[in-house]
């Protein structure tokens, strides 16, 4: 069961990160949004998106009311986003011609364990 819920969790990060990306490429190309709050705005919508999946198909909804575990799935999301945009940032402050996309897949990489033990353990753990 670990190995299949981990899987659907990495499937269902992976359609978080296509949100992720679409919204970054759309909201710079399409909006001149500068890269940085470009990002900060695909965060924000690529976590809703995951949330939703993540107590469908991954965990199962917890047994605490859908607003205490949205404010646990957002503070755990939050602080694993804080990691990610940090490397994200990093890398572009670092590598300034490195494409946003590529800073994001190895910004989005770095956070996914810690957001998949916050998320098994302090929103969705099991009884």
């Amino acid at each position: 069961p670990r190995v299949k819920r981990f899987a659907s969790f990495i499937v269902v990060g992976g359609a978080g990160f296509l949100v992720d990306v679409a919204v970054l490429t759309a909201l710079i190309e399409w909006t001149r949004t500068d890269p940085y709050s470009a990002r900060l705005c695909a965060i924000a919508m690529a976590l809703v998106v995951t949330w939703t999946l993540n107590r469908h198909f991954t965990f199962g909804a917890s047994d605490r009311p859908i607003a205490v575990e949205g404010m646990r799935y957002g503070t755990v999301g939050l602080l694993g986003n804080i990691l990610n945009f940090l490397v994200y940032s990093s890398l572009l402050v670092m590598f300034p011609r490195l494409s946003p996309v590529v800073a994001l897949a190895i910004g989005s990489a770095s956070a996914t364990l810690f957001a998949y033990t916050g998320y098994s353990r302090l929103v969705f753990p099991r009884r």
